[in-house]
């Protein structure tokens, strides 16, 4: 970790007590959890190689959340607010004290310490604390968005009215909202749950109100300005914590595999369909094998094999050959990128150039907004390429940051959310590329500028690994397909390869050719250059 980011580890392996760590180790050697394999690690650290690009996008501010920077110096001055929230809590517990919301907690201690990939080096107890306190702070913190839900909640207390307020117009409440989604900074969503079970008679009431605290906070935290029709259904049980919900509302869920298992068993299962489209196209595939077959390849080619190997053409061959032929090359390129045992491969870096908003524009495509990132396509025949509308503030770098980093951490299949960002990377490469898009309505742009915009995007290049996602690979690839076959852009890369890119050599013909005529003059003036050739000078 850097050191903006000192953590309870750091600052305890100075004073390690080495009983402490035995009788921890011996305690949960001894415990039996029954269904710790069913509990996945949620809250990891930042990848190394994310953390380097950009630390303060992962390190709280203002508020810590759980154990990770719990007793960073510069963060405890929230303590104080904490401590307030857990009071009103207590309030709300009626009959009960807070002590019993710890106790039941503490019960839950190795199900807590599963959710962490670090190892917590502090005792039960204190970890009951922890967790009651961050959930009542988090909990006031939440329930702001019930309100905007149209559910009815107590007032938010006067001593966190400078912080937070129904409009957000505080600025302490941006922060507080950037610490909530970092990746470091998170709590289980069920010890949230657990403390709401107490203030209400159910534990379905208790679910009912943490999805509409949830649901309208991740509706503001959001880049992707989805409708309430489009928002996926998602179950409180089945999420992590805050950050994993954001990525369940916003990355689509793909199974590229059992897609193509069903594909090929409709395929066989509908023989009729198959052999009717075979019948409507066999006078096209006759024609297709009769124009690719070899001997008419012979014919065709046997021209410009004769005048290619002539010595005033030789020269030409290159460049003809790849202006004519860059679009039989794009068109190959898809067959290629499996291995010969049918395996995909993970795409090259090669493989995400795309051209810019600028480039694509020119070349006749349009940009139209879409409501979310599995809308996300070419079409070749519109010449449109649709890209989520996306809303940016002076939040939504951190937001995009720490979705990417949870994303690589526990996905175990293709990163969705990482190859979106890597897309919009591609595609925007500067001011004026951002200012097309918001043109477009697909970027609303609440930052200072474009060139903001821009930089926000271009600052995001590192990832962790390559992946393929067939979505948005498609798309890039139609787009690329598209561009590369425009005679604009072919004739601009022949100018820009043979004709701007070897101005050395053309220099070096043209001073030859002066010197040369030079060389003439200086022969004629001596000599009598029209007695010579044979030249009537008379008119």
């Amino acid at each position: 970790m850097s050191s903006l980011q000192p953590t309870f580890s750091s600052k305890s392996s100075s004073n390690f007590n080495e009983l402490q760590w035995v009788i921890q180790i011996r305690k949960t050697l001894e415990e039996e959890l029954e269904d710790e394999s069913e509990i996945p690690v949620s809250i990891f650290n930042v990848p190394k190689t994310l953390l380097a690009t950009d630390p303060e996008s992962y390190t709280p501010q203002l508020v810590a959340i759980g154990p990770y920077h719990y007793w960073r110096p510069e963060l405890y001055e929230m303590e104080r607010y904490k401590v307030a929230a857990a009071k009103r809590t207590q309030k709300q517990l009626q009959t009960l004290k807070f002590q019993h919301l710890v106790d039941q907690l503490t019960r839950f201690e190795p199900r807590i310490r599963a959710c962490y990939h670090k190892y917590l080096e502090f005792n039960g107890e204190t970890l009951g604390w922890m967790m009651a306190i961050d959930a009542s702070f988090f909990l006031e913190i939440l329930q702001v968005y019930a309100v905007q839900e149209g559910k009815t909640l107590t007032r938010v207390s006067s001593r966190m009215a400078h912080l937070v307020d129904y409009a957000g117009r505080k600025s302490a409440h941006h922060t507080i909202l950037r610490d909530f989604v970092m990746l470091e900074n998170q709590i289980p969503l069920f010890v949230l749950r657990k403390v709401l079970e107490f203030q209400f008679p159910t534990l379905e009431c208790a679910d009912d109100m943490l999805l509409s605290m949830l649901m309208g906070l991740c509706k503001e935290l959001s880049p992707f300005k989805m409708k309430d029709e489009d928002l996926p259904k998602i179950q409180v049980s089945s999420c992590c914590h805050l950050l994993d919900f954001l990525y369940q509302l916003v990355a689509p869920k793909l199974e590229a595999g059992p897609s193509e298992i069903t594909e090929e068993e409709d395929s066989k299962g509908t023989p009729h369909k198959e052999k009717s489209s075979a019948n409507s196209n066999y006078v096209k595939q006759f024609l297709d094998e009769i124009l690719i077959s070899g001997p008419v390849k012979v014919i065709f080619k046997l021209p410009w094999t004769i005048l290619s190997n002539l010595p005033g053409f030789a020269i030409l061959k290159q460049p003809l050959e790849s202006l004519f032929s860059s679009e039989d090359k794009e068109a190959v390129k898809p067959e290629d990128e499996k291995s010969s045992n049918g395996i995909s491969k993970p795409p090259l870096i090669e493989e995400i150039t795309i051209p810019s908003v600028s480039d694509l524009s020119k070349s006749g495509v349009k940009f139209l907004p879409v409501s979310s990132i599995s809308s996300i396509s070419f079409d070749a025949k519109t010449c449109s390429f649709y890209l989520p509308s996306t809303s940016l503030d002076g939040n939504t770098e951190v937001i995009l940051r720490n979705l990417v980093a949870y994303e690589a951490s526990t996905a175990s299949g293709p990163l969705v959310f990482t190859r979106y960002t890597e897309l919009m990377n591609g595609i925007i490469d500067t001011e004026e590329d951002a200012k097309l898009l918001r043109e477009k309505g697909i970027i609303l742009n609440r930052l200072k500028s474009d060139e903001e915009v821009a930089n926000l995007y271009n600052g995001m290049s590192k990832s962790i690994r390559l992946t393929k996602v067939p979505l948005m690979d498609k798309a890039i690839e139609d787009a690329n397909k598209y561009y590369n076959g425009r005679w604009k852009v072919k004739l601009r890369r022949f100018m820009k390869t043979y004709v701007f890119g070897s101005w050395p050599i053309l220099a070096l013909f043209a001073a030859i050719l002066l010197l040369l005529l030079m060389t003439l003059q200086a022969f004629c003036s001596v000599y009598t250059c029209s007695r010579i050739f044979n030249i009537s000078t008379t008119t």
